[in-house]
């Protein structure tokens, strides 16, 4: 029997985007604790991709395992005057106490399928978010790719020599130091900042606006919690709405010396929805407020349909680019589900973008021969055999995880049982994903939920 592999020391805590330790800050004041879901899925598989690989799970959990703020962490979070020392002294103690479910390694998904979903005290389940992204989505994706060599390449010897041209160890952080050297002003990566003095910038996530009763009162919450960079995501429920609602809230914000910095979109259209919400701002007497474009956000869009000199480019000269590090064509988030504040479960619909899950209901159940998902309320029956199974409860794995040779075995046996059309590369119909019937009807009462914002 060989010995087991000794662990690499993981990174810090600060491994995390700012604005995640800035919505905690927001948590914290308020004293907002209550039980938060969050699930990490993929809304759409590319043109070229048949099927996603899950993989990362055994460092998620290690994450999760071992989250806390060291005493050195701490003191340069203090250097950086944006933290309260209530706030600080919050953080020492914090752990993550919460619940996942996941789906095994190996496991087979598609476009709106949870693989891994957190339940949790919403600051909890807030601040772990960037790194579970980080350590899901690569991973994931790399695995997604090598499958699909294997399968092509079947009882053919394949070995892999990619570390002298691999993205990290931990490609986020190089990245964030790279892109500084080449020319960008500041970093969302927190350790970056630690480690490499680059600035720091960061704004909200939608589940910042989600956890509270409406937009304004999330916008001017966060307006008063980081009133040094009032930056705020306008594009959670309606855009344009979310415009007119930054135009009507910054007198108010002015008459308590809180100035509107910049207003960020994030989904949709980005060029169409940044004319329109530039000529809300204008008409509104906002013409100083910067737009911050993320998502998608690349030197095609930024240059525009026009070309060089264009009307796009004059456009975006009054903007800050968002950018977004994009491997494979893919786009995997972990996103709110909902917040358990009331007995009814919470949606979200996002710019024809529902996340289906609510508030931890749901299941995701498979047919025992591959003929399709179905994700659906727990409460309903469905066929099949469950897809998530708790791997933690209250900060702590039920069970060892599998070692690397079993998950092996089990992710053969998965993309054997895969229809042979979506082994191959080319075109083929899609697998089947069935949303239930109550799922469906909770996506119509979130519109007329943010129709009637």
């Amino acid at each position: 029997m060989t010995a087991k592999p000794p662990r690499l020391a993981a990174p810090g805590v600060l491994l995390t985007d700012l604005y995640q330790l800035t919505m905690l800050q927001g948590y914290f004041e308020r004293g907002m604790t209550e039980t938060a879901v969050f699930e990490f899925f993929a809304r759409e598989l590319p043109a070229c991709r048949h099927f996603y690989l899950a993989a990362g799970l055994e460092q998620a959990l290690d994450y999760l395992e071992q989250l806390r703020f060291s005493p050195a962490e701490l003191a340069w979070l203090a250097t950086q005057r944006i933290f309260k020392p209530a706030f600080l002294d919050y953080l020492a103690a914090l752990r993550f106490t919460g619940d996942v479910h996941a789906m095994p390694e190996g496991t087979p998904f598609f476009a709106d399928e949870p693989i891994l979903r957190v339940t949790a005290p919403l600051p909890e389940a807030q601040l772990v978010e960037s790194r579970l992204i980080n350590l899901l989505h690569f991973q994931t994706l790399v695995a997604s790719k090598a499958a699909r060599i294997v399968l092509q390449a079947p009882g053919k010897r394949l070995v892999d020599f990619g570390l002298r041209r691999s993205h990290g160890a931990e490609a986020g952080l190089f990245a964030a130091r790279a892109s500084y050297l080449a020319g960008f002003s500041a970093t969302a990566t927190v350790l970056a900042g630690a480690q490499f003095g680059i600035p720091l910038a960061g704004t909200m996530a939608h589940s910042f606006v989600q956890a509270h009763a409406d937009e304004r009162e999330a916008f001017a919450h966060f307006a008063e919690s980081l009133p040094q960079s009032v930056v705020l995501l306008i594009d959670t429920y309606d855009t344009e709405a979310g415009a007119a609602r930054v135009v009507e809230l910054a007198p108010q914000l002015a008459a308590r010396g809180l100035a509107v910095h910049g207003v960020r979109l994030d989904s949709g259209d980005l060029g169409a929805h940044a004319r329109r919400v530039r000529a809300i701002l204008d008409a509104g007497g906002l013409g100083r407020v910067t737009l911050f474009a993320s998502g998608s956000v690349d030197e095609y869009l930024i240059r525009g349909p026009a070309g060089p000199g264009g009307a796009d480019r004059r456009l975006w000269r009054r903007y800050a680019a968002g950018y977004v590090q994009r491997c494979a064509g893919a786009r995997l988030r972990l996103q709110i589900a909902g917040i358990r504040r009331t007995a009814a479960p919470q949606a979200l619909r996002r710019q024809g973008n529902l996340a289906w899950t609510q508030a931890g209901l749901s299941t995701l159940r498979r047919g025992r021969l591959l003929p399709g998902d179905t994700l659906a309320l727990e409460a309903e029956v469905a066929a099949g055999a469950p897809l998530l199974e708790q791997v933690m409860h209250q900060g702590q794995r039920l069970r060892p995880s599998p070692g690397l040779d079993e998950v092996r075995r089990y992710t053969r046996a998965q993309l054997a049982s895969l229809p042979p059309a979506l082994r191959g590369l080319d075109p083929a119909p899609p697998y089947a994903v069935r949303i239930s019937a109550s799922i469906r009807a909770l996506a119509a009462e979130a519109d007329r939920f943010s129709a009637g914002l």
